[in-house]
Formats: structure tokens, sequence, C-alpha cells
């Protein structure tokens, strides 16, 4: 590593904003998912209701996605990320304002729109910003911190939604837009980036150009369907057993006292987390030696998943540590910084969305069959998915380092 480039990443000031901004961007995310699903079925009392609200925020990422990327290749990414996360603290003052007032249910599904018009945009935004702000020789290190963050933002953010919601819905919301508040001030300390800037005229060919290089690396395409039709047909980020801990779909209970359930069920995927969040930071080579965590792993989470819903939640939050690392840091190393935006955005649509498409399949399949029998749905379309990708994609299982250098 050069001299000139901070060994610790907590010497490097961008890196540590951009971290900071993580945190509060994802913890407001996190709690939002599990308020706006409390809110819908206070008002509703139906679960398909709570799938309902996950396919709202997933068709404007859909719609959206492919002009997300190229305007985030075209523009300033810094000064996406900060409309973004203006744009979600409006929603939740919106949502706020309206628990308070009484609003009916069709303000939230507006809300939770404009949420996933906001997220079509950061989540591009925000990726290809991490690889202009910090050295490719740390790069794979801060990927690693910054997922780290995410993942503990998506298992504590729930159960701390839960413990907000119990003291009222529009605190709650508040403290979502106080949190993204927080993260657009950071955003406003960001230096600028390097990035580099397409030269070609804005033409459809150029909007396409992610789909046609992803297509291209058949690696990064199997990496990236991969986890779309896993983490679909596992229904989201917890399958369709979340919806009896989030939510009383299979018992009556009491909101506010339901709504602290999570925690539990979280609590116990913090420990795997954990344990396995800061291993691949540590790492002090190149990024040979982070490749070293290879592909044999992408399977293991799929087999992790699966033991996750018969109750070893712990083991499967680790091993989706090292995939979520792999992916990330395999896809942003292997795409060149002109088109980062637009490779990104089809990424996030890949995988990102599909944790809401996957809510709305967890909520349909529960509604139509109950929670149980969507569960194992889910998982042996999990495994059956493995298997396929191990066939029609030999060159992932082949990948033994994570960039092309």
């Amino acid at each position: 590593v050069d001299a000139a480039i901070p060994i610790s990443l907590r010497q490097h000031r961008p890196f540590t904003l951009y971290w900071l901004l993580t945190a509060c961007s994802a913890s407001a995310n996190q709690i939002m998912t599990v308020a706006l699903g409390w809110r819908v079925y206070a008002l509703t009392g139906q679960a398909l209701d709570l799938g309902l609200i996950g396919l709202v925020q997933f068709l404007p990422a859909l719609l959206l996605a492919l002009p997300a990327g190229h305007a985030v290749d075209r523009y300033r990414r810094r000064t996406i990320l900060r409309a973004c996360l203006a744009l979600d603290a409006i929603a939740a003052l919106l949502l706020c304002l309206g628990a308070a007032g009484g609003l009916g249910v069709e303000a939230l599904f507006l809300a939770a729109a404009l949420l996933g018009v906001a997220r079509a945009f950061e989540w591009p935004a925000s990726s290809s910003l991490l690889a202009g702000l910090v050295p490719r020789a740390i790069y794979p290190r801060a990927v690693a911190w910054n997922t780290s963050i995410r993942q503990v933002a998506t298992i504590a953010g729930p159960a701390l939604g839960g413990l907000l919601y119990g003291l009222g819905p529009s605190v709650a919301f508040a403290c979502c837009a106080g949190a993204w508040l927080l993260a657009l001030a950071l955003a406003m300390a960001l230096p600028p980036a390097a990035q580099a800037m397409p030269q070609e005229k804005a033409t459809l060919r150029s909007v396409l150009a992610g789909l046609a290089f992803i297509w291209q690396r058949k690696e990064i395409l199997g990496a990236i369907s991969l986890d779309l039709f896993a983490v679909l047909l596992g229904g989201g980020d917890g399958a369709a057993a979340d919806l009896c801990a989030r939510y009383p779909v299979h018992r009556p209970a009491r909101p506010r006292h339901a709504a602290q359930r999570p925690g539990r069920r979280r609590a116990r995927r913090l420990g795997g987390a954990g344990a396995l969040a800061v291993a691949p930071a540590q790492r002090q080579g190149d990024v040979h030696r982070g490749g070293a965590v290879r592909h044999r792993h992408l399977r293991l989470r799929r087999i992790a998943e699966l033991r996750d819903l018969v109750g070893r939640p712990d083991r499967a939050r680790a091993s989706d540590m090292i995939s979520v690392f792999v992916r990330l840091t395999l896809v942003q190393l292997r795409t060149p910084d002109e088109m980062r935006g637009r490779v990104t955005a089809v990424n996030g649509l890949f995988i990102g969305t599909s944790n809401q498409l996957g809510e709305f399949e967890s909520g349909a399949t529960a509604a139509l069959f109950g929670t149980v029998p969507a569960v194992l749905l889910g998982g042996i379309g999990t495994l059956v998915v493995v298997s396929l990708w191990a066939v029609l994609v030999p060159s992932l299982w082949r990948v033994d380092r994570l960039d092309d250098e």
C-alpha cells in the first residue's frame, strides 16, 4: 500500500463522514419499514396490505432504475445523494404529521412511493460515491466497514423501530426524519469525490449500457441475479417468518406491545453478524487477500438462510455478511467508474428492491397459504435457485479475486 494512503480508515475523514451517514440513513430505513408496516396494519388489519407497502416502494425503483443510474453517471453523485436524503426526510415528516393528524392509509401509500423514488437514486449514488472517496487499495476494507454498519442497522433497526412505535407512530416517524436530516448534514460535509464523467451524448443506448455490461460479465450477472431470486423466494430480509415476528398476522396482539417483538429475534442475529462484520475490514493486505473470501461462501449463505428458518439466525447473518462483502466489492471493482452508476442501479434493482418485492411475495403467500407454508415454500425455492445457478453460471463459482488487476 502506498505510504500516502492511510492504513486505518479511521484516519480517512471522508470515509468517516460517509460511514456515519450510512449508519443514520440505514437505521432510518429499517425503522421506517417497521413503523410504516405497523401503521398500515393498524388501519386495515390485512396482511396483504403489508405486502402492498413493499410493492409500492418497489415500483418506483423498477421504473426509475435505468434513468437513475444514467443520472448518477452524468451528474455529481454527492449532489444526487443529498437530494435523496432530503426527500427521505420530507416523506418522514409528512408521515409524522399525518399520524398526529389522523390521515388515512392513502397518505401512507403516497409516502411509501416517495421513499421508493428516493431509494431508486440513493443506492447507485451512494455506492458509486464510495468508490470515489477512498483509494482503490483500501476500498475492500471500506466496503467491509460500510457493509457491517448496514447489517447492524438491518438487525437493530427493526427492534428500535418496534420500541419507538410502542411510544406512538408519530414518535417513530419523527425519529426517522431526524436521522435522515442528520445524514443530510453529513452529506453536506463530504468533500468532492473523484468521478469519471462519460463523454458520449445521452441516448437510449447509453441508458441501457449498464445492462449490456452486466450481460457481458457473467460473474457479475450471476452474483446479483442469484441474490435476486434467492431473496425474492425467501421473502425479503427475513422471509415470511418475519411477518410472524414483526406483525400479529397469526395471532391477535396489542399493537404497541407486539411491535416490540422483533427485538428478540433480531438481537439473536446481531451476534453472528458482529462476529463476521469486522473480519474482512481488518485485512491489512491487498485486494487479492480480500478475494480469499471465495465464491463457495455464496453457496454457504443460501444454506445458512434455510438454517435461519429453523432457528439459527445468528449463523445465517454471519454468512450473509460474507456474501454481501464479496458481491458489492466484486461489482464495484470490476466496473469502470464512468459506468458505476448504471451498473450499481441495476444491481440495486436486482438486490436492494428484491427485499420490497420479497415482502410483497411473503404477504401474498402468507395470505393465501398461511405463514408456515409460505416459509417452507420460500426455503425450498431458494435451494432450487442455488442448484440451477451452479449449472447456468459456472464462471461465478470460479471467481477467486475481487478485481481484474
